[in-house]
């Protein structure tokens, strides 16, 4: 079925386009993006069961951003009342001429921006869903992961099993003089984590679901479980990794992080403008093999981060950062698209309206080749097939990277040998990590079910991936 727009951001359309004549009276550039996004998630655990109507990205609310003088300014609201426009034009400019005069007592060095040219576009995407999240049968879902978590503390050494879900009907609207865009669309995750407990060791186990899809995708979740339990019994078993440098396989969930790590903060180009990335300089130069296509953007693929349009008005982009290991470009949002005289890529993203746009990461994944996994294995003589992942950081001003990775599984003379470490520390330089990828298998996949934070905060929905891929990596 077609995901039904926001009734509420069409009742409010005309007002909206009306602040924005209003508005222009005052500046030189207005727009306006209108939010309305609805939905759940629910947590079952043994000891608690919760259900709220709040996700990360529920929110109601519209955000005007303007432009005088080369200074770019923003005011959210949610209080508005499209029969009486002229109420929120005297609040924004009042508040927005506050902004001006505290950077003009204050002596602020701020950026000089061009006025953003748009071109005229009318535009709407009602995207499809099998289920609504409005519609879902919560207290079935509810019983349906109860019994997931009471099947998996009835294995043994199992001391807790969680199940999670969150579904969101999103529909946004942004409004210029010159645009009127709409979008809906619903995302939904689900995980089921396995917690584990022998001779004083804890482990966790786990396995999700995502993709820009309704509550249809929970159906399937028996099968995280199975998963999970499988990760669990073996990290309970799992040794330490003796440290040193390995011939590698990288499933491809580790293959998302280090694509995610490796090439993602460090290309969002709001950091080139600040000079903070060190990929800035190395635009035109190799960062890796012959094999090393890497793709970004919110049309790469059908995952949580995919939409039709970014939070700026910009359709959504499938951007080759790196082409065959030479890097050709970055994602930046349209300020920062303007400061640095080049394109917006459909990569600015807002937390939710009440926080401004950075330049951020949508889908990022790595294009995959002619290999097998088994060839892989093969060509090792002794080395790990890494798989699972727990967390990942970069440092985009000198490219060192570390990922930890949930289970190693030892490879001898080309065979698996069947002994498990983890969890396992990666680390290194990224043009070394991604210049020593040999082997990239055919089939990829995508990963969505996390968030990522600018720094520690503003969190959004993203997703990575690519297939399995043969390189050499510092374990420790």
């Amino acid at each position: 079925m077609k995901v039904h727009f926001s009734d509420y951001l069409t009742r409010i359309a005309p007002g909206i386009h009306k602040l924005i004549s209003l508005l222009e009276e005052h500046y030189d550039y207005v727009s306006v993006l209108s939010s309305d996004s609805v939905g759940f998630q629910a947590s079952i655990m043994q000891r608690s069961k919760q259900i709220s109507h709040q996700t990360l990205t529920t929110e109601r609310g519209n955000t005007v951003r303007v432009c005088r003088n080369g200074l770019y300014s923003e005011y959210a609201f949610n209080d508005f009342d499209p029969e009486h426009p002229e109420v929120m034009e005297e609040k924004i400019c009042r508040n927005l001429d506050r902004q001006l005069e505290l950077l003009q007592k204050t002596g602020t060095a701020v950026y000089q921006t061009p006025v953003m040219e748009e071109e005229p576009l009318q535009f709407s995407a009602e995207m499809e869903t099998e289920e609504m999240p409005e519609n879902c049968d919560l207290e079935k879902l509810v019983k349906f992961f109860s019994k997931l978590s009471e099947e998996g503390v009835s294995h043994p050494d199992i001391v807790e099993c969680v199940a999670n879900a969150s579904s969101t009907h999103i529909s946004k609207m942004f409004m210029s003089q010159k645009r009127d865009m709409r979008q809906s669309y619903v995302i939904s995750e689900g995980m089921v984590a396995a917690i584990g407990m022998r001779d004083g060791k804890s482990v966790q186990g786990y396995s999700a679901v995502s993709g820009r899809k309704g509550p249809e995708i929970f159906r399937g979740m028996d099968q995280c479980l199975k998963e999970a339990l499988k990760q669990a019994d073996e990290l309970l078993g799992a040794e330490t990794v003796k440290p040193g440098m390995y011939d590698v396989i990288l499933s491809p969930e580790v293959s998302g992080l280090i694509a995610h790590e490796a090439f993602g903060h460090g290309v969002e180009m709001d950091m080139f403008v600040k000079n903070r990335a060190l990929g800035k300089d190395y635009i035109g130069k190799r960062v890796g093999s012959d094999l090393v296509t890497m793709h970004e953007g919110a049309a790469v693929l059908e995952e949580v981060s995919s939409y039709a349009f970014d939070d700026e008005g910009t359709l959504a982009g499938d951007v080759v950062e790196i082409d065959h290991g030479i890097l050709k470009t970055g994602v930046c949002d349209v300020l920062s698209a303007l400061r640095l005289h080049t394109k917006p890529t459909g990569n600015g993203k807002r937390q939710n309206f009440e926080h401004k746009v950075y330049s951020r990461m949508t889908n990022t994944i790595f294009e995959g080749g002619n290999d097998s996994m088994e060839d892989m294995i093969h060509s090792i003589s002794h080395g790990y097939l890494l798989s699972g992942m727990y967390s990942g950081m970069e440092d985009p001003k000198h490219w060192g990277i570390q990922c930890i990775v949930q289970r190693g599984y030892e490879i001898r003379d080309g065979k698996l040998t069947g002994k498990v470490c983890g969890p396992i520390v990666l680390t290194g330089y990224v043009p070394d990590l991604l210049g020593s990828i040999s082997m990239a298998a055919h089939d990829v996949q995508a990963f969505g079910s996390g968030y990522c934070g600018k720094g520690y905060k503003e969190f959004v929905k993203v997703s990575d991936g690519g297939p399995y891929l043969k390189a050499k990596a510092r374990l420790g």
